[in-house]
Formats: structure tokens, sequence, C-alpha cells
């Protein structure tokens, strides 16, 4: 089992957010995936976690909540561990 530490995601994350979100065929052209990190981080309600393990970052989730209702988009898990059911469980623990 793979041991992940879960954190918010830092300035030095983003190029590796984007580039596992494309691995993971989660971006969209008419969709800048940094505008939207960059809208995550910027307010109280939405910030973007990352799963760190031996290798840096593995996984990675947006969320956020408008009130009474929380939110989770752009789940990713790094390729290596997609269908092990590591860093999926872990991500929706922390939520």
């Amino acid at each position: 089992m793979t041991a992940l530490t879960i954190t918010k995601a830092e300035d030095g994350d983003i190029d590796t957010i984007v580039s596992l979100w494309t691995r993971c065929g989660l971006t969209r052209p008419w969709n800048d995936p940094r505008a939207d990190i960059a809208l995550a981080r910027s307010g109280p309600n939405a910030t973007i976690l990352v799963g760190r393990g031996a290798k840096g970052i593995v996984g990675s989730v947006m969320v956020g909540d408008d009130g009474p209702r929380g939110w989770g988009c752009y789940l990713a898990v790094d390729a290596a561990l997609q269908g092990r059911g590591e860093t999926t469980g872990t991500t929706f623990s922390t939520l």
C-alpha cells in the first residue's frame, strides 16, 4: 500500500497537477485548468488537495462547498495507482 500525505496544493505544485489532470483525461480545450486552480485557491470555499506519495504528487481533487452542499471535481489518480483502491479511498476520506 502506498503511504499518502494529503495537503493543500502549493504554488510549486500547479504544473504537476495540470500534467496529472491532462494524463487522466480531465482537461478540455475550452476550460483552462490553471484558471480553475487559481479560482479554487483564491477564495475560502474551495481548494485543491493533493496526495503525495514517495514519488511526489500521485493524486488530486478540487473540493469546495456552497454552504449546505460540498462538492469534488477533477479527481485524478496517477495511472500507475489506478484500480488499486489506495488513493481514491484516501482522497474521499479527507472530504
